[in-house]
C-alpha cells in the first residue's frame, strides 16, 4: 500500500506536516517505537508510529529522523497525545531527510493505524501470493518446470512473513525456507500432526513447542488413497501423507489466509505425486527380484536382475554392490486394512537417513510389497582396499538404528491399534545370498513381534542369541518353568527377608565365581556359599553342574 491511502483513510485521523512529494512510497509494515535509536529493529518500508517519549530536547530530533531515514522508512507518524502540537524541530529534521511526517490525532490510538496497516499489507500480499500460487500450480502440473516445493516456501517467507517446512509422517525434512529444523522438533511436529489426525481434529493442528507456535496443514495426494480416490479410512494413508508446518498461530487467520495456505498444500501435493509416480520403476524392479527369490530361480537369472537394478539405484556405480533385505509389517487390531501398502510407503521413508532433506535421497530404494508384508531391497557400495580387496559394505543398516528417530511420531500415527514391526538381514554380495538374506530379515521380523511396544525392530545379529527362543516360549510354558525353580526361592525370601533371587543372579552373572561374587555382593565367601546352598536345597539343583545353571538363567530370563 501507499503512503497517501493512509492520509486519504478519514478513520486514522492522520495530518500531512511534511513530505508531501515521497507520498507514493510503500509502506510493507508498521512498527511502534520510543526508543532514541530503533535500528535494530527496522529492516525498511515501515511506517514508525511514536509517541515523542525519546525527544529531551530539540537536538535530540536530528539524529532520530537520521536513523530512520538510513533504514530507509516509508515514514514517520507522531502522535500529539504527549507534547501537543508536534515540535518544529521534528518537522524541520524530517524536511531535511526526506522523510513524510504525519500528526496523529491524540483520539486516535497507535492500534487502530497498527490494525489497519497490517489488515491492508496482508491483504495485498496475499493477493500476490495466490497468483503466484497459481501460476506455478499450472506450471508444476504441465511439467517439471515450476521449482518444487522449495519455490513456493521461498515465497511464503518473502511475501507473507512465514517460515515454512514440509516435513514427511516421520519427521524428515523435504523442503524449507530458511534455517533447517532440529530433528527434534520435527519428530515432535511430525507425531503431533499424526495424533491430531488419528483423533480426527480438524486441521490447521497447532503445537507450541521452546515458545514457538506452529500450524500443521496436511498435504494430501491426489493418486493412491488420496481424498475423493475411494479413502475408506484414515489409516490408509495417515503413515504416508506429508504436512506441512508453518512457524505460525493460524487459530486467528481470516478465511482468505487460510484458503491460501490450502493452495499451497495442494500445490505441494503436485510434486508428492511426482515422486511417487518416480517410486514405479524402482518398485517394479524390487517385486521382480523378490518374485524370482520366493520362486527359487536359479542364482544367475537373479544375478541378472540385480545388475538391471543396480544402476537405477546407484547411478554410476563401478562395482558390483552388496545388498540387505529389510522386512516391515504394519497390523492393525481389527485387520480390515491392507498393511501391505501401507507399510511399503512407510519403510521407503524409514530407510532414508533422517539428517538428509530433499525427496532425493529415496530414489535408492527399492521396496515391494505381498500381502501384509513389506519387502525393501537396499543396494551397499563395497569398500574396497588398496590391493582391490573388498573389505565388505560401508554403510550397512542396523536395525536398532533405524527406528530411532522416528520412533516417537510413528508410535502417535499408529496409536492404540496399529503396530510396525522390522527385520533386517545381514549384508550379502551375491544373487545366492539373497534368499537368505530375506528368510533372515523374516526371522528378525518375527523377534521384533514378539517383544511389546508399538514400533519394534530387530537384525540378524539376534537370530544367534537364546534371546531368539525365549519369546515364542508360551505362556503357560513359561509361567511353570519359572514358577517350578523360583517359586521356592520367592517364599523363602519373602518369609525370612532373605536375598535368595538377588544372590542367584548376581552368581551367574559372574560365572559361579565365588570371589568375585562375593566381592560384588559385599559378603564374606562363607556367606555365599550359605546361600548358595540354600537354593540348592529349595529347588534340588546342583549349581556347580551347567545344566543345572542354564535352567536357572532362562528361568530368569523368562521371570
Amino acid at each position: 500500500m501507499r503512503l497517501r491511502a493512509l492520509l486519504e483513510t478519514e478513520a486514522l485521523g492522520l495530518r500531512l506536516l511534511g513530505g508531501e512529494d515521497e507520498l507514493d512510497r510503500t509502506v510493507r509494515g508498521v512498527m511502534t517505537t520510543d526508543l532514541r535509536d530503533p535500528s535494530r529493529y527496522l529492516s525498511g518500508g515501515e511506517l514508525v508510529l511514536t509517541g515523542l517519549a525519546w525527544r529531551r530536547n530539540s537536538a535530540d530530533s536530528e539524529p532520530f529522523v537520521r536513523i530512520l531515514a538510513s533504514a530507509g522508512v516509508a515514514g514517520l507518524a507522531a502522535g500529539e497525545a504527549e507534547l501537543g502540537a508536534i515540535p518544529d524541530d521534528l518537522v524541520s529534521a524530517c524536511v531535511r531527510n526526506r522523510l513524510p511526517l504525519f500528526a496523529v490525532n491524540e483520539d486516535v490510538a497507535f492500534a487502530t493505524i497498527t490494525e489497519y496497516v497490517v489488515r491492508q499489507v496482508s491483504g495485498e500480499r496475499a493477493g500476490d501470493l495466490a497468483a503466484v500460487v497459481d501460476r506455478h500450480r499450472r506450471l508444476m502440473t504441465s511439467g517439471p518446470t515450476g521449482g518444487g516445493p522449495d519455490v513456493v516456501l521461498d515465497l511464503l517467507t518473502t511475501d507473507l512473513d512465514l517460515r515454512a517446512w514440509v516435513l514427511s509422517p516421520t519427521g524428515r525434512q523435504i523442503a524449507g525456507a530458511g534455517e533447517p529444523l532440529s530433528p527434534g522438533i520435527c519428530a515432535a511436529l511430525a507425531g503431533e500432526h499424526l495424533a491430531a489426525v488419528r483423533t480426527g481434529r480438524r486441521g490447521p493442528h497447532r503445537i507450541s513447542i521452546q515458545g514457538i507456535t506452529y500450524s500443521l496443514f496436511p498435504i494430501r495426494g491426489h493418486g493412491r488413497g488420496a481424498a475423493g480416490a475411494g479413502v475408506r479410512d484414515v489409516r490408509e494413508t495417515v503413515l504416508s501423507d506429508w504436512l506441512l508446518a508453518v512457524e505460525a498461530d493460524a487459530g486467528d487467520w481470516p478465511a482468505e489466509r487460510l484458503d491460501l495456505l490450502q493452495g499451497v498444500t495442494q500445490l505441494i501435493a503436485v510434486e508428492r505425486d511426482r515422486r511417487d509416480a518416480a517410486r514405479t520403476v524402482r518398485r517394479r524392479l524390487a517385486q521382480e527380484v523378490l518374485e524370482l527369490v520366493q520362486t527359487g530361480a536359479a542364482p544367475a537369472e537373479i544375478a541378472a536382475r540385480l545388475r538391471v537394478a543396480a544402476p537405477v539405484l546407484l547411478p554410476g556405480l563401478g562395482a558390483a554392490p552388496h545388498w540387505q533385505v529389510v522386512v516391515a509389517r504394519v497390523d492393525w487390531d481389527n485387520g480390515d486394512i491392507p498393511g501391505g501398502p501401507v507399510a511399503q510407503s512407510l519403510l521407503e521413508e524409514i530407510l532414508v537417513d533422517p539428517s538428509v532433506s530433499g525427496p532425493e535421497p529415496s530414489d535408492r530404494i527399492a521396496v515391494a510389497h505381498t500381502g501384509d508384508e513389506a519387502i525393501a531391497l537396499v543396494p551397499l557400495p563395497s569398500l574396497s582396499g588398496d590391493a582391490g580387496e573388498d573389505k565388505g559394505p560401508d554403510s550397512a543398516l542396523h536395525a536398532d538404528e533405524l527406528l530411532a528417530v522416528v520412533r516417537e511420531p510413528l508410535a502417535a500415527g499408529l496409536a492404540e491399534d496399529g503396530r510396525l514391526t522390522l527385520g533386517v538381514s545381514a549384508a550379502v554380495h551375491s544373487a545366492e545370498g539373497l534368499r537368505g538374506a530375506l528368510e533372515e530379515a523374516r526371522h528378525a521380523r518375527r523377534v521384533a513381534a514378539a517383544r511389546p511396544g508399538r514400533v519394534c525392530a530387530a537384525g540378524h545379529h539376534e537370530l544367534a542369541s537364546h534371546v531368539l527362543l525365549l519369546p515364542f516360549v508360551p505362556d503357560d510354558v513359561r509361567r511353570a518353568f519359572t514358577a517350578r525353580l523360583l517359586d521356592p526361592l520367592r517364599d523363602y525370601d519373602r518369609r525370612h527377608r532373605a536375598e535368595l533371587i538377588p544372590t542367584l543372579e548376581a552368581f551367574l552373572d559372574c560365572d559361579g565365581s565365588w570371589t568375585r561374587c562375593a566381592t560384588r555382593l559385599h559378603l564374606h565367601v562363607n556367606t555365599l556359599r550359605y546361600r548358595v546352598g540354600r537354593i540348592e536345597q529349595l529347588t534340588g539343583r546342583d549349581l556347580s553342574r551347567l545344566e543345572d545353571k542354564l535352567d536357572f538363567f532362562l528361568a530368569l530370563r523368562m521371570s
